[in-house]
């Protein structure tokens, strides 16, 4: 299985359903139901725009565990995943933050999910949540061991975090390409919604044959930009009310980016 075979379109868009607050996590509001129903209205604005793809995450876990997730929460994600997955009409990702790869992969695998996304996947990384280490080695030999033809899009000097020592982002690109054997490479900027830089977009690009797709910070008006740069892009906030992560998705914003994108790729 290769990027292309799930996403046969040119620079496909893919969504983000940013999950209320699983159980377990300090925001959960006692109601697995309310969790349920607010991502499949979600799923159902994207289905309406015809989004070429979603990433399911459990955004609204904070603080996250920095790695291994426990019981509750793999559980919870699933059963979203799951009805997720029933209910979209293109492949369905899983991102289990802040780096359970491992969790990520069984999901998917179990759910019908195509991809995951793994924050640290090679090398090691300063975080809000302390020193995080890529197990690139663990998730490959988990997907061979369950059969999965899952997916791994794989970030490179990742949001909110600082690669540990001094490695360059084109190092980074070719370990993530040649050793940790990703099957895209994403590139975000330094928080959630900020924008990516482009000299580190170009860079990527000239250090790997893999799909590029942007991770952060696309909105209507450096759209454009990013399609040229990019082989595509994960787009979270630029859907929510106002603009920001935290907020739910606007069917408004979705219809006007979508308009925007239109004029672009046709």
């Amino acid at each position: 299985m290769k990027f292309k075979d799930i996403f046969p379109d040119p620079k496909p868009i893919i969504a983000c359903i940013h999950l209320r607050a699983l159980p377990g996590s300090p925001g959960y509001e006692g109601n697995m139901e309310d969790v349920i129903e607010t991502a499949l209205e979600e799923t159902q604005i994207f289905n309406k725009y015809k989004l070429a793809g979603l990433i399911i995450e459990n955004f609204r876990d904070m603080p996250f565990y920095p790695d291994l997730l426990p019981a509750e929460t793999i559980a919870s994600l699933a059963v979203v995943t799951r009805e997720i997955v029933k209910s979209f009409h293109g492949p369905v990702g899983v991102n289990a933050l802040r780096n359970d790869a491992s969790a990520a992969m069984a999901i998917a695998t179990t759910t019908g999910a195509a991809f995951i996304r793994v924050n640290v996947h090679t090398g090691a990384s300063v975080t809000d949540q302390g020193i995080i280490q890529g197990k690139a080695h663990e998730t490959l030999r988990l997907r061979a061991s369950l059969k999965s033809n899952v997916l791994i899009f794989a970030d490179v000097a990742v949001k909110h975090a600082t690669p540990l020592g001094n490695r360059s982002i084109e190092l980074e690109t070719r370990d993530l390409t040649e050793r940790g054997l990703a099957d895209a490479i994403v590139v975000s900027g330094d928080m959630t919604g900020s924008e990516a830089d482009p000299h580190k977009i170009a860079k990527v690009k000239e250090n790997t044959s893999l799909p590029v797709l942007i991770g952060s910070g696309v909105n209507i008006h450096n759209l454009e930009n990013h399609l040229r740069m990019s082989d595509g892009m994960i787009a979270g906030s630029t859907f929510k009310k106002d603009g920001k992560a935290i907020n739910f998705v606007e069917s408004q914003r979705v219809d006007e980016f979508l308009k925007k994108y239109q004029t672009f790729v046709h």
